[in-house]
């Protein structure tokens, strides 16, 4: 039988089962230190999930996986609920709307891509299909661990209306159209958690002035290796999610000092040796990875003839992207 939890150091025979559900933004994809699982989930320590048990004490089930939808929840995370459970939290969305592949699109420059027909794509999958996996979702989540508080995690905007990465090309109207999406997102996890009697906790406030190319980051931008890249880092957990988050959870905010950071790292062997345990399940989760703009390919060799560009000349593929990007903000204006 695989136990429900795990037990943290320091963890007495009480110590409250809280089980973390969800994506990559829950997993902690973006703190470049993680758990050896056996698996590609990309369970870091120093996520909001781990940092929360560690500081007080709680036993956790880390079935948070990169990559993971709501139907991998459904069908792979569920298992660890129970009518014992007392914490639950839950991030999950992103990927059923193709965020990832989303950002993949706007990152080519504006006469290689398609950002606004993408982003359309995304909000109405969003708008049209998401609220009700998610309410099936938080139905079943309630139906077996009945007796849990239930906290559903949102998403930050990633953006600030710059783009400071040398790789990529994601213009002003790129970045607005990709923070409404987040704000979209959040607005129908709300919706959706708020009906099953769960609380809602919105990232959006902490982390302003905290996005990709502010000081300080909480977001990772383009990032070596890209895996990291578009997640929140160390300081977007300890400083962003893990007080947010607690606060709803359990009432009171976390502070992430020097010694639950030592106690999260000390669980790393444990939480690892749990969760190889699911390992098979896992494995049919496929992680989203953002690609890094090609201007090699074909295809992107194609799109710079038709455009004009002269791909051996940084200004010129800068000069037209900003031309293109003109046009398409004007023939696709804002709400």
């Amino acid at each position: 039988m695989i136990p429900s939890f795990i037990w943290q150091p320091g963890a007495s025979a009480a110590a409250a089962p809280y089980v973390a559900l969800g994506d990559s933004y829950s997993s902690g994809v973006g703190t470049r230190t993680y758990i050896s699982d056996g698996t590609s989930c990309q369970r870091s320590v120093y996520a909001y999930p781990s940092l929360i048990a560690s500081a007080k004490g709680y036993a956790l089930n880390f079935r948070a996986c990169s990559g993971a939808k709501v139907s991998n929840v459904t069908s792979s995370q569920l298992g660890a609920l129970s009518t014992s459970t007392k914490y639950v939290t839950i991030s999950v969305g992103g990927n059923d709307a193709g965020f990832t592949d989303v950002l993949t699109e706007c990152a080519l420059p504006a006469w290689a891509s398609n950002c606004a027909g993408r982003v359309t794509t995304a909000q109405n999958y969003i708008k049209n299909t998401l609220p009700g996996s998610l309410s099936t979702l938080y139905a079943s989540i309630k139906a077996k661990a009945p007796n849990a508080k239930v906290v559903a995690v949102g998403y930050p905007r990633l953006f600030n209306g710059e783009d400071c990465n040398a790789l990529t090309w994601f213009s002003p109207d790129d970045e607005s159209r990709l923070n409404a999406t987040a704000d979209l997102i959040n607005s129908k996890i709300s919706a959706a958690a708020t009906a099953k009697g769960f609380t809602f906790v919105n990232p959006v406030s902490a982390f302003i002035g905290h996005a990709v190319c502010d000081s300080p980051e909480w977001l990772n931008g383009l990032s070596n290796p890209v895996t990291e890249s578009y997640h929140p880092n160390r300081p977007g957990h300890s400083s962003g999610y893990t007080p947010l988050v607690s606060a709803k959870l359990i009432g009171a905010a976390v502070a992430v000092s020097a010694a639950v950071n030592a106690r999260a790292a000390a669980s790393a062997d444990q939480l690892a040796a749990q969760q190889r345990t699911y390992a098979a399940k896992d494995a049919r989760i496929k992680p989203e990875r953002f690609v890094v703009p090609n201007l090699d390919s074909p295809a992107i060799r194609a799109a710079a003839e038709r455009a004009g560009v002269d791909l051996t000349s940084r200004a010129s593929i800068d000069r037209v992207d900003r031309q293109y990007a003109e046009a398409q903000a004007k023939a696709h204006p804002l709400p």
